[in-house]
C-alpha cells in the first residue's frame, strides 16, 4: 500500500500498539488497520463505514455481532 497520513483514534491513547487507524484512499473510500498489524488493511465505502459507526453508537451493533478466534 502507498504510504499514506495514517490518523490514531483519539480513544487510543497516547503509547502502544493498540490503536485503530485510518486514512482516506479516495473520494469515496478509507482504510482501517490494527497499528498492531500495519499490514492488515480493509477498505471500506465511506457511506457504509457511516453506517457501521452510526449503528456502534446508537448501541445496535457491538462486539457480539462480530465472530472472532480472540475469545
Amino acid at each position: 500500500m502507498i504510504d499514506r497520513n495514517w490518523q490514531r483514534s483519539s480513544f487510543s491513547g497516547g503509547g502502544g500498539n493498540n490503536c485503530v487507524e485510518c486514512t482516506a484512499t479516495g473520494t469515496a473510500t478509507v482504510a482501517l488497520r490494527e497499528s498492531e498489524v500495519p499490514a492488515g488493511v480493509i477498505r471500506a465505502g465511506r457511506g457504509a463505514l457511516g453506517a457501521l459507526l452510526a449503528g456502534i453508537k446508537a448501541g445496535r451493533v457491538g462486539p457480539h455481532d462480530f465472530a472472532t478466534d480472540r475469545d
